[in-house]
This record gives C-alpha cells, structure tokens and sequence, in this order.
C-alpha cells in the first residue's frame, strides 16, 4: 500500500541521532508532524533535536513509546536505520502491531519523487559536494531543499528548506539506500571499496552504482569523475584534461587555493573555494558543472564559491595560529585519509603532521588494514585510538595495535582520549589532526580549550 506523506501527522525514528536519520526528523518537525525518535546515545545532535522540540527517549523500552503508536495507524510513519540492532523491543512492537517500518532511504525515494531531483554520490566525497551545489544554488537566488550527510558550516544545518521543487539529496551507497532515488542530475564523485561487510566485494559495489546510474530519470543527466568505472554523459578530474571538466593553474598559499575551472572552451578564472584541500577542488568542479548545467551565472557561482564555508568535520579549521593549526576531519577509509594528508603537505609542507586516528569498524580496519598501514605511514607521529565498533562486535585479533604493528612511521602509539588530551597539554603540536567516523570529535572542544589556552 503506497504511503502518502501529505497524510502523516506523528512520526518515530529508530536511531534518530544518526546525520541522515536526524535531517528527516528535522524535516517532518518543521512540516508540522509530532516527532518523536530513539538513540542509544546522547549526543550533541539528539540533544539539538530535543532543544528544538522533538521527544528522544535513550532506552530500548516498549513502555516509552508514545500511546499515538501503540496502535496501527495510517498516520504514523516509522523509520529507522540498518544501523540498529533488529531485536530491538522497539521495533518488535511495532512489528507485532503490522506498523510498517520504512528505512530512511524509502522516505528520501517517496520525498523526492515529485521534485527535481540532483543526487550526489559516491563513495567519497559526496558530503561536501552536495553542501556545495546546495549552497551554490541558495546563494546565487537559484534555491533549493537539501538533504544533506553533514552540517553545513553556512546554514548550521543537515537539511535545508526551500521555495521551488529542486532537491538535493546526498545518495548514500551503504545498504543499497540510494536504489530508492531517480535523479534528474546525479554525480559519482568516487567510486572505491567500502561498506564490504553489505556488499562482500567491489565487483557488487560497481553493479550497485550501475543500478543507480540506471535510476536517472529519462531525460537525466550522469556527471561522473573520470576514474569511476561507469558511463556517464560527461566527465570530470582534478587536472587531467582529457576529461570534459578539469581544473588549472593550482595555487595553494597561507591554507588557501585558487584554481582555474575549464570546461570546453570556457573558462572560469581565479575562482577561490571557501574550504581547504585538493580534493575539495575536484568536488567543487562537480559542483559548478550543476549549477552551469541548471543555467546560473558564472559571475554568481564565483562568488558563491567563495562564501562556502564547508562543512562540520570536513577539513574543518579548529584552531588556525602561528604556532599551532589544529585541523578535524571525517576520514574513516584509507583513500579519504590519503586525499586528507597530500592536502596538508600541499597547504603547510613545512610543518609535521600528528595525526589521531580513530579507525571505523572491526570489519573495516581488517579488510583495508594494509591501505591503512600504508597511508598512516604517511604522517610524522601517528596516534590511534582504539577502534570505534559502531553496529558491529569485536573480531579477535582486530585491534588498534594490530594495525599500528603494520605502520612505518616510527612515532607511533595507541592512546586512550585522556592521553590524547594531556599528551597535547604538555607539547602541543605544530599541526594537529583528528580524524574518523566514530565518537573522536569529542576531542574537538576539549582540544581547541587546551591548545587556545
């Protein structure tokens, strides 16, 4: 039976503090909808939903269910994630209650299927790219809705409200969630091993994406980075120029780059991207192909180019000084953590590089541990954390310090986040990054107190 959203009134989310989850329930609070949710963690985002409103309850208890879902209804919708446990009591009672359980991909597919929609995916870099187009298209007048897998440093939010019927949604590959989604504009920023524990090999994760490339409305359009192994309509790379789009004369000076973005015979000089790193220049070239593609001003793209302030977690700025630049980031797979290191090395060659690494998944860190030792290798003193497990158990004989055995580099260590803290108290780092997926950022305010003094 199809489910019309126009009708639902009361809402509930089954790990309602993941990014993606916490942008729908955002949503439908701001439709007028009851919101309700669960997390087995308190966090700063459950506890922005809360302050904004929304009911989260952080126990497994059947009791806690609000009594608007105690019943059946057709104007309840309940979603949760593939994250969480499937024993859970929760989702049993509505189970036994024949309450139908949407996954929040399903939403996304029946939010966006009357609107215009520009998906961005891949398995790196789609967080930024779609932040990216979404502001190009709101700060040039064009507008839009967006959904986006990060918080946007500009709007200080995950989903953003629009005036039109253009959607940006960022089209998570995890799970096959972007099946549900049929683009009228898509990107393919990447395309490399990840989530093996759903797909088994990459052989599945490219039949997966060529499944989302045939999803594309008739009329569609494909942009695809120029090594991902898909058809596309047009291509794009950093600086090979026998792609359709490519960038130029690459100037890095104090932590910040110009380029030059060619596309045929055109030309767009001297653009300055708000946000560091090499790689975030081959997304913005995603990014300004869309917004040309839609028809808006190359004068109004560079200048909202250059009024883009990233995204929370993405080469994001903590602390910028003389003597001291402390830098965070999402980075969770060793290719993200490669594209994170060479931009370092580009932006500040004369400073050593301490990384606090916090690997994403047993499964992860054992699959990729070789790619991992390998980049790791890369900074001058590496501390791991212990492995951040997320939905999964322990795998015997995957630890931190198996990975660290493995590393080159010989400043090297596993630290608990206490040690992170007073290791940095007493000899501050000239360059310091934290990076992963997991609970690491709560270093962040910890450490920018510490190294601000």
């Amino acid at each position: 039976m199809k489910v019309e959203i126009s009708h639902i009134k009361n809402v509930y989310f089954v790990g309602i503090g993941g990014i993606g989850m916490s942008g729908l329930a955002r949503y439908f609070h701001t439709q007028g909808c009851q919101v309700y949710g669960y997390d087995r963690v308190n966090s700063p985002l459950t506890q922005l939903l809360q302050s904004e409103g929304i009911s989260i309850v952080y126990e497994d208890q059947v009791d806690l269910i609000p009594f608007s879902f105690k019943n059946n209804s057709s104007e309840n919708l309940v979603v949760y994630t593939p994250a969480v446990p499937q024993n859970m009591e929760i989702l049993q009672h509505f189970r036994s209650i024949d309450q139908r359980l949407f996954k929040r991909s399903e939403v996304l597919g029946l939010l966006s299927e009357d609107k215009f929609t520009i998906a961005i995916a891949g398995t790196h870099g789609k967080t930024t790219t779609s932040s990216l187009v979404a502001h190009l298209l709101k700060d040039t007048g064009y507008d839009c809705s967006a959904f986006l897998g990060g918080i946007s440093a500009n709007y200080d939010s995950n989903v953003l409200f629009g005036n039109n019927d253009v959607l940006v949604v960022e089209a998570d590959e995890y799970d096959r969630s972007f099946l549900t989604l049929h683009p009228d504009l898509l990107v393919v920023t990447s395309l490399q091993a990840d989530h093996l524990d759903i797909y088994g090999d990459y052989e599945h994760i490219v039949t997966s994406f060529k499944e989302f490339l045939d999803n594309k409305k008739e009329n569609g359009w494909a942009l695809i980075q120029k090594d991902v192994p898909l058809y596309g309509d047009s291509y794009y790379s950093l600086e090979a120029k026998d792609t359709a789009i490519y960038a130029k004369d690459l100037h890095a000076e104090n932590g910040h780059m110009t380029f030059t973005y060619v596309q045929g015979d055109a030309e767009l000089t001297d653009l300055e991207l708000g946000m560091p790193g090499l790689h975030n220049i081959e997304n913005a070239l995603a990014a300004i192909a869309i917004a040309r593609k839609l028809g808006i001003e190359d004068a109004k793209i560079r200048k909202a180019l250059k009024s883009f302030k990233g995204v929370k977690r993405r080469f994001e700025k903590i602390v910028d000084r003389e003597d001291v630049i402390y830098i965070d980031d999402y980075a969770h797979h060793p290719e993200e953590l490669r594209a994170l290191l060479k931009s370092l090395k580009v932006l500040y060659p004369e400073r050593a590089i301490t990384l606090v690494f916090q690997p994403h998944l047993y499964s992860r860190t054992r699959d990729f541990g070789k790619e991992f030792a390998q980049v790791l290798s890369q900074s001058d003193d590496l501390w791991l954390l212990d492995i951040y497990p997320a939905r999964e158990e322990p795998i015997e004989g995957i630890t931190s310090s198996w990975l660290l055995d493995q590393v080159s580099t010989d400043s090297k260590r596993v630290l608990s986040k206490e040690q992170v803290l007073e290791a940095v108290k007493n000899s501050p780092p000239e360059l310091l990054v934290t990076a992963g997926a997991g609970d690491v950022d709560r270093l962040v305010l910890p450490l920018k107190e510490i190294l601000k003094g």
